[in-house]
């Protein structure tokens, strides 16, 4: 497939792009400094934009089949950030007529698990309430997302790890996993390629976990 990574020097867009590229997709990293990608190899394209401009990001996703997301805040300083660089990946997409898209939220942001007790509740409101302003940035995310004609799928994972890649977790359509505390970023890249091509993940939020 051909691809477009958007977020691509993020922990977890650099984990698509390295799969991406090892699986033999075609990957276009879109970056706002490319010295901070540390991924190579045949079949990548580095495409530099500060996406500001949809005209100026239609030549990154022009004639892909997929474009995948890890945009988003790294702190309460950048909330805004996901729901205004995402706007921007919509109207490219829109313009050239792509139509798969894929992308990264939050655990706190969708339905909590079936069967999650008191503990859990309790410990997800504490979260929701630290960071906010975060989720309610990736909240307009998904509204904006769910507004648009794409075939979107929304991935919501909970506490991010640094981890090898496994293969091996847990993933809920439509809602989340019972007690999915964790999850590596490396696994939730490989779990959104996985998703890129399963219909029934569209037009769906999906929550993944260990």
């Amino acid at each position: 497939m051909k691809l477009t990574v958007f977020g691509a020097t993020g922990g977890i867009g650099q984990e698509i792009v390295r799969q991406a590229l090892g699986a033999g997709h075609e990957v276009t990293a879109v970056v706002r400094d490319p010295a901070r990608l540390a991924v190579t190899g045949p079949g990548l394209e580095v495409f530099r934009a500060d996406l500001t401009d949809p005209a100026a990001v239609r030549p990154a996703v022009a004639g892909r089949d997929v474009v995948l997301s890890g945009l988003g805040a790294r702190g309460r300083k950048d909330a805004g950030v996901a729901a205004r660089l995402t706007r921007t990946v919509l109207g490219a997409m829109e313009a050239e007529g792509v139509r798969r898209l894929l992308v990264v939220s939050a655990m706190p942001v969708g339905p909590a698990a079936e069967g999650d007790g008191m503990l859990d509740r309790a410990m997800r409101g504490i979260v929701f309430a630290l960071l906010k302003d975060v989720y309610v940035d990736l909240s307009a995310m998904e509204a904006e997302i769910a507004r648009s004609a794409t075939d979107w799928t929304v991935v919501r994972p909970p506490r991010l790890q640094d981890k090898p890649v496994t293969g091996v977790y847990r993933s809920v359509v439509g809602g989340f996993p019972r007690k999915g505390r964790f999850i590596g970023r490396a696994d939730v890249a490989h779990a959104m390629l996985v998703m890129a091509g399963d219909a029934g993940t569209v037009k769906q939020g999906v929550g993944v976990a260990y």
